[in-house]
């Protein structure tokens, strides 16, 4: 007798349920993770941002600091500002190829440290975020052991989420959860459209 497609269909829905629940039965455990964005292609900070959405959801507090971005306005600054259970900061100066100026940026960059390092050993945040400090980290404005100590060092149930290009290889590997996008189309690159709004800021 032939097997329907029905039949097949059912069969290895219950297969994927089936792994589904035991993976499920394994997960006990609850922690604050390190997580990291990465890869050269669009949209880290804007999954970093939705999470933040999502947390203040749920009404945790979050911390959000930009370590390169500041210079001009963002949308995401002017949404997220507006809660009471969320402290955003934007201490960028712009991009390093437009600021030229190398003591300028690592002042700038230990001016955000010093706010984002008050919030990770703050217990009352529940989530930080760290947009950019990747950049920040590649280019040595900030020592990344010490870094990578402080995030190590914070409050068992306290989130710390990190993005930007060029992940180093020991937050890496000191990270809970890793993505990295990549590009396949870019329509700056390949059509000439410039940054718009809703989807650049």
């Amino acid at each position: 007798m032939s097997i329907t497609d029905q039949e097949k269909h059912k069969r290895a829905a219950e297969k994927r349920n089936a792994g589904y629940e035991k993976k499920q039965a394994q997960a006990t455990k609850e922690k604050g993770l390190f997580i990291i964005n990465t890869g050269t292609g669009k949209g880290k900070t804007s999954a970093a941002m939705g999470m933040v959405i999502r947390a203040v959801g749920h009404g945790m507090k979050v911390g959000v600091v930009q370590f390169i971005k500041g210079a001009k306005e963002t949308a995401e600054r002017n949404v997220l500002s507006g809660f009471d259970n969320v402290e955003f900061h934007s201490i960028g100066d712009g991009f390093t190829w437009i600021t030229q100026n190398r003591e300028q940026d690592i002042a700038t960059a230990e001016k955000a440290w010093h706010i984002a390092k008050q919030m990770i050993e703050n217990p009352d945040y529940d989530m930080v975020l760290l947009d950019e400090l990747n950049i920040i980290l590649k280019y040595d404005y900030l020592n990344t052991d010490e870094v990578l100590a402080v995030i190590n060092d914070r409050p068992e149930m306290m989130h710390v989420i990190v993005t930007g290009r060029h992940a180093k290889d020991n937050l890496i590997e000191a990270a809970d959860l890793v993505s990295e996008i990549r590009p396949i189309k870019h329509p700056y690159k390949e059509q000439g459209v410039k940054a718009q709004k809703g989807i650049e800021f």
